[in-house]
């Protein structure tokens, strides 16, 4: 029998509405790993923001910023940064909107102004404080993903000035915004192909748009019974909400557990 892998994503996901890791996904995610099968976390958040829930679950491979920065054991095997002109023609038209952004590198982010209260909001939910204002940090450093601020519907014209940069609503005041063509099924198949692992026997577990196409590639799509609806329409199984035990019910379903 060939080996399995999962790949969680983390908002709505392994965390729990208050940012907690529910006691029943810790013991199904060693119950996982017990019984031989790969597990790996699939996120828009940076390498940086989840270090610690790595740790807690005992997990060494990744794939972060939607699919732009991956990591196999502890190496990194795929990256691919916003470019530098990009980066500087999407802060112009962001500026001139007077919507505020932030720039993510896979140690460090940093915010385009202070005390915005569209940002203060936006980390709030992830309960992450405001970061360093520093409104040249794109120019010296590799950016991964960055953060545009607006209210919903307001990034399309920025949709369609960008063709080479890819919007992803996650908040009501905030787009991921990263290279066209990049998503979390990219990253997905960049670590299978790294792994040896068959995109056959993978599966995965999510709740957001910026889960779509992992959702629909991945050999086994999972959408937790809190994620949206345009998920679910794509879902091979939806499971319960993550506060009733989602991922725990979801593995046995799928007797990974």
């Amino acid at each position: 029998m060939n080996k399995k892998i999962v790949f969680f994503d983390i908002d709505g996901t392994l965390l729990d509405h208050n940012k907690k890791i529910p006691l029943s996904t810790k013991k199904a995610v060693e119950q996982l790993k017990q019984n031989g099968v790969y597990v790996a976390i699939a996120t828009g958040r940076a390498p940086f923001m989840f270090e610690d829930i790595r740790k807690e679950l005992g997990i060494e491979s990744f794939v972060s910023f939607n699919g732009q920065y991956v990591v196999f054991e502890g190496e990194t095997i795929y990256n691919n940064p916003i470019g530098q002109k990009e980066l500087a023609m999407l802060y112009k038209n962001a500026q001139e909107r007077n919507y505020p952004m932030i720039f993510m590198g896979d140690k460090h982010m940093r915010a385009s102004e202070g005390g915005h209260p569209q940002i203060t909001k936006s980390m709030d939910s992830l309960h992450f404080h405001y970061p360093e204002v520093d409104t040249d940090f794109f120019k010296g450093n590799t950016i991964y993903q960055a953060l545009l601020f607006c209210e919903e519907n307001q990034e399309h014209p920025f949709i369609q000035n960008h063709a080479s940069l890819e919007f992803v609503r996650w908040h009501e005041y905030s787009c991921d915004v990263l290279p066209s063509g990049g998503s979390k099924a990219v990253g997905v198949k960049k670590l299978l192909k790294a792994s040896g692992l068959h995109l056959d026997d993978s599966y995965s577990f999510g709740d957001a748009m910026n889960d779509m196409e992992m959702t629909q590639e991945i050999g086994t799509g999972v959408v937790m019974g809190n994620g949206v609806l345009e998920l679910k329409q794509v879902a091979d199984y939806i499971t319960d909400d993550v506060e009733n035990d989602g991922i725990a019910k979801g593995l046995k379903k799928l007797e990974l557990i």
